[in-house]
């Protein structure tokens, strides 16, 4: 599907060169009495190079429809993933590099989202949310009720988030996966 230079968002993959390319990241310029553009990041998927390009607001260029099938982590086997198709039960193995950061979020059994193209898998799209404890946070502060204030924390995934002040050691929070923040205490 065509769409212009100026639809173009982060997330997105487009055919470019002949290439599949990630859109990372853009920045919308409007130079003067000049026509906007869009200043892309792209990352070709297959090699990982990091490509930069102007569109056009009026430039065509196509966007890459990706199948989108349910699957369910199953275990981590050296540089790869094992997944299972909730559907037939079949396993496949993906890279670890696919999964990205959000790898410090799986849990064995989630259901995660894989996209592919062609049967080639792509990238795997976790929940938006995951249950998590803090292991370890400092004490709490009495007289220290300010919203605004928060303190860090350790997750039992070793990642350090910043959370609440009543929050103590051992509890479980709802951890947000995109950037890693505290959302809410776990019910």
């Amino acid at each position: 599907m065509k769409i212009d230079g100026s639809a173009i968002r982060p997330g997105m993959v487009l055919e470019y060169n002949g290439k599949l390319v990630l859109v990372s990241n853009i920045k919308i310029g409007t130079p003067g009495n000049l026509r906007s553009f869009n200043q892309v990041e792209m990352k070709d998927i297959k090699t990982g190079t990091k490509t930069n390009y102007r569109f056009s607001s009026d430039e065509k260029v196509e966007r890459v429809q990706l199948d989108q099938k349910q699957y369910q982590y199953l275990y981590d086997e050296g540089e790869m993933l094992v997944f299972m198709d909730n559907e037939n039960y079949e396993q496949i193995h993906m890279n670890k590099e696919l999964v990205g950061d959000a790898i410090k979020f799986l849990q064995e059994n989630m259901n995660v989202t894989i996209e592919s193209y062609e049967g080639e898998a792509l990238s795997v799209a976790l929940p938006g949310s995951v249950i998590m404890e803090i292991v370890e946070t400092e004490p709490v502060v009495r007289g220290q009720t300010a919203a605004s204030s928060y303190k860090p924390a350790m997750l039992s995934n070793g990642v350090r988030v910043m959370v609440p002040p009543f929050i103590e050691s051992g509890t479980r929070i709802v951890v947000n996966t995109a950037d890693a923040s505290y959302v809410e205490r776990a019910k």
